[in-house]
């Protein structure tokens, strides 16, 4: 299998061992699952699925951001708890993977139970001298790493203007460089508060995942994911955190997936320009939204047209009514239903190329040949 990494810049060959450990960045749960959560969540669901096809195990984990600052903003417009709107809005998008079909997850741990490895996460970071305390907080001081910036290769202008965009606070005047990031700090009245040595107050968004990955996986992972919105600043402080705190390679291989857009923009709940998972299920057969979101590859940026779930809903007639018999039944396993699963095997190794996959399983169709099964290994079923 060959995929490309985000902080090498090429595709690689990807050899994990027998069992395959991963981290998938999850959702700040205050709202509903829009396409481009799913199309993230289905990348590496379909690679999930080709791994174990090769006869490994593969330990998946996809963390809860339920101490966030989006989070508590939704809670005190709803005038509700923060931890009840996380989990009911956990709750949603569990049901709408469900209905897609994804594989389980091996854990989805929450921030909020990481709070006592968190602690002793900042505490190693600090006493490594990779971090300081100011104003109540403790930052990372980026110029103690010397990797910093090999995940996303931006330079320091750019980093500027994504930490500006993204929540980094780059004006903070407690920070010694205003690419520095939080570890901790306090908290405002009305969020939750923790005690610990530098005070009371709450995580920085990075280290939540830091800590769950360590306590999820250990110290290094074969492959971590997410949207590409998130290799700065999150990804790249992630991984200088953690091997400021180890000591060791944190991620051997880093998988990003391209955004979606809509009306001409990204897809995101700051401009409101959503298509919600659970309200196309209404209209639509779940298999239809996998396969409509499949036709696109990870890599690359796509924009939402009402007539994709149209085109997927006819693709997915055709695919389901192949090789069926006079009596209503799908005929049995071909030689060429064989033959057409070996090569959409080959197109997912092939940087996990789903929409090559898929013109693959429509020519077979086209033959009439039985492709329950190439269609079950994207997940697809019927």
């Amino acid at each position: 299998m060959r995929l490309f990494d985000t902080a090498r810049r090429e595709v690689v060959d990807f050899t994990p061992g027998d069992h395959v450990k991963m981290y998938v960045c999850g959702v700040t749960p205050y709202d509903a699952t829009h396409l481009g959560h799913a199309f993230t969540f289905i990348t590496y669901d379909v690679l999930i699925r080709r791994l174990m096809d090769t006869g490994r195990t593969v330990q998946c984990v996809r963390n809860v951001t339920d101490v966030d600052d989006p989070l508590f903003v939704k809670a005190r417009e709803l005038d509700m708890h923060y931890l009840d709107l996380a989990a009911r809005e956990e709750q949603r998008l569990e049901d709408d993977l469900r209905a897609l079909n994804f594989v389980p997850m091996a854990s989805t741990p929450r921030a909020s139970s990481a709070i006592p490895e968190i602690r002793g996460f900042i505490g190693m970071v600090l006493e490594h001298g990779f971090a300081y305390e100011a104003g109540g907080s403790v930052y990372f001081d980026v110029t103690r790493s010397d990797k910093f910036g090999s995940v996303s290769h931006h330079d320091r202008v750019k980093m500027l203007e994504l930490a500006r965009e993204r929540g980094g606070n780059v004006d903070d005047p407690h920070k010694r460089d205003p690419l520095d990031f939080v570890l901790w700090q306090p908290s405002a009245p009305d969020e939750p508060a923790w005690d610990t040595m530098w005070g009371p107050g709450r995580p920085g968004w990075h280290i939540e995942c830091s800590a769950l990955a360590l306590r999820e996986l250990g110290t290094t992972i074969d492959l971590h994911g997410g949207g590409s919105d998130l290799i700065y600043p999150h990804h790249e402080c992630e991984r200088a955190q953690s091997e400021a705190a180890t000591g060791v390679e944190f991620v051997r291989h880093w998988m990003h997936v391209a955004m979606v857009w809509m009306d001409g923009h990204k897809m995101s709940k700051s401009r409101g320009n959503l298509v919600f998972v659970d309200a196309l299920r209404q209209a639509y057969d779940p298999m239809a939204i996998r396969l409509g979101l499949l036709v696109n590859h990870y890599r690359h940026e796509w924009e939402w047209d009402k007539g994709l779930m149209d085109r997927a809903t006819a693709r997915l007639g055709k695919w389901s009514v192949s090789r069926v018999d006079s009596k209503g039944s799908l005929g049995s396993p071909s030689e060429g239903g064989q033959s057409v699963l070996n090569e959409v095997r080959a197109r997912l190794d092939d940087d996990l190329d789903t929409p090559g996959a898929i013109s693959l399983i429509d020519d077979a169709v086209e033959r009439g040949v039985n492709v329950r099964d190439a269609a079950a290994l994207l997940g697809i079923v019927w």
